[in-house]
């Protein structure tokens, strides 16, 4: 049997082939005994075709933009997933955008028409109706989604209707072609206004083939899909991979620490995916004493770098091996996974190139020797297409010879393995040194006081740049105010003083983004007003 080269495709074949095995399963808030919803591989096709008739009969076309902006759970994965199967182009909404940022990329990304519910439905309504005023945007349709993930959603407004049929003959049908764009996905525009990432279909099924064979997944797989679908993780690892593999994905709405591993035992999840941010508060929470994790096979970490010591306190504490990962949404998710076998994983490296190629280089271009400082690019299947409407963009995004820029700097070892240092933009140059903040980071985080912490660079006339760090502390540790003398302390003993900080902040928490990496630059950034 051939490898389906589309979503559609792909969907189609998972039903022929598995028509009552199970691939969405909800897991309700609330009640721990209730039921939440379960979607076979045929419903999913079912519900993908009805949906491809809702998008013929409100008058869109193939290639047309369909956003989403809701929380996770079944009909959101539907939705995603419908929009691909219909030759449209999907568009997850960042929940954490702010107005301005919506804003931009409600007009920006041309998109026909906007799933929202009860949360964000409001929100939206008010960003069309100012961007109507302004005369910047074509007419697009709002649909507010039916509470009960069973029935189809249900239109607010609309553009005309097309006058078309139901029946199949009038579906968008036609099967599509593997380069067709299927995903448009925003970064977080931490540095500058968003950046719309193309990927197509070959892209996504590439690295669900990927991801599928780095891990050893099947049919007996099921995954907790804890990180939002409005991710590139969250989408591509628990979402479309299983699809790919034959699996099942457990819905959850949110991340909870509380109920984390309760869903995980209680589902028989095989393995799960997770951000460092989620290993820390998993480590600052209860333990799962009691329950069945005995199907668990291994925890997956990816998006941000994840701490040594975090790593290995995980590992020690709930006895799950990790396999630590790195990717980005230009990228379909990842590029480099550890291997499998726990004996071959390196902790503090991102792993081996997965399903394409890396290297590190120079400023001149040039490939680095091994254990030399440079900026990692890549090259493979799973790379995008390019940014929206941005070309200039686009060209930079990539070397003269068609590899991809990552913006990380890193280095590669004798074996083959990548390690990341920081990013080019957050180096911390002091007095012609280069400091990667993430040393400083993982020094901090040695202390058992210290439940976060990110190290920035500022400017300083003597220096050029300074170390300012922000920890968040472990209130358990401390009995009152936290000691700052002692973090002093404690970096002159890690970090020798050249690289302890020069001042240490107190915050609540540090800013991060979807994917759960530090903003470091927010931290610094001016106040607004």
């Amino acid at each position: 049997m051939s490898t389906p080269m589309t979503l559609r495709a792909l969907i189609d074949a998972r039903a022929a082939q598995y028509p009552d095995k199970p691939f969405l399963l909800a897991a309700p808030e609330g009640d721990e005994a209730a039921a939440g919803a379960v979607i076979t591989f045929a419903m999913l096709r079912e519900r993908c075709r009805a949906l491809e008739r809702h998008f013929r009969t409100a008058g869109l076309r193939p290639g047309d933009v369909v956003s989403v902006f809701m929380g996770n759970g079944t009909q959101t994965a539907v939705l995603l997933l419908g929009a691909m199967y219909s030759g449209l182009i999907a568009h997850p909404l960042n929940l954490l955008c702010q107005a301005s940022q919506l804003r931009y990329i409600v007009e920006h990304s041309d998109t026909r028409m906007i799933f929202a519910c009860d949360e964000t439905i409001d929100a939206l309504a008010a960003v069309r109706s100012e961007l109507h005023e302004q005369g910047t945007m074509r007419e697009v349709a709002l649909v507010r989604t039916a509470p009960d993930a069973t029935e189809l959603p249900v239109l607010a407004d609309a553009p005309e209707a097309a006058s078309v049929g139901t029946d199949d003959e009038a579906l968008m049908s036609a099967s599509g072609d593997a380069k067709d764009i299927a995903l448009l996905m925003y970064t977080s525009g931490t540095t500058g206004a968003p950046k719309g990432v193309l990927l197509s279909h070959h892209n996504l099924l590439a690295n669900a083939r990927n991801i599928s064979i780095e891990h050893r997944l099947g049919a007996e797989d099921r995954v907790l899909a804890s990180l939002p679908l409005y991710h590139i993780n969250g989408l591509v690892v628990t979402l479309i991979t299983p699809l790919y593999h034959v699996g099942s994905v457990v819905m959850v709405p949110r991340f909870s620490a509380r109920t984390f591993w309760r869903d995980v035992a209680r589902f028989g999840c095989t393995w799960i995916n997770v951000v460092p941010t989620i290993i820390a508060y998993l480590l600052n929470g209860d333990e799962p004493g009691g329950l069945d994790l005995s199907a668990l096979k291994f925890c997956r970490s990816a998006s941000a770098a994840l701490p040594g010591d975090h790593h290995r306190a995980f590992e020690a504490r709930f006895g799950i091996g990790i396999i630590e990962t790195m990717g980005m949404t230009e990228t379909a998710a990842p590029m480099f996974s550890n291997p499998y076998d726990p004996a071959r994983r390196r902790i503090g490296s991102i792993g081996l190139p997965s399903g394409g190629e890396a290297k590190v280089i120079d400023l001149e271009g040039r490939a680095c020797a091994p254990h030399h400082l440079g900026e990692i690019v890549l090259r493979g299947d799973q790379v995008m297409r390019g940014y929206y409407k941005r070309p200039e963009e686009t060209e930079k995004a990539f070397t003269a010879d068609g590899w991809l820029r990552t913006g990380d700097l890193g280095y590669q070892d004798d074996d083959g393995y990548f390690y990341i240092n920081g990013r080019s933009k957050e180096l911390i140059i002091k007095g012609g040194e280069n400091i990667a903040p993430r040393e400083i980071d993982e020094a901090l985080l040695r202390h058992p006081g210290v439940l976060d912490a990110a190290a920035v660079g500022v400017p300083d006339p003597a220096y050029g740049q300074e170390i300012v760090a922000f920890v968040v502390p472990r209130e358990s540790h401390w009995a009152g105010t936290p000691n700052v003398k002692e973090l002093y302390a404690h970096c002159l003993r890690e970090l020798g003083r050249y690289k302890t900080p020069k001042e240490i902040h107190f915050v609540k928490e540090l800013p991060r983004g979807p994917s759960g990496k530090v903003q470091r630059l927010k931290l610094v950034a001016p106040a607004p007003g």
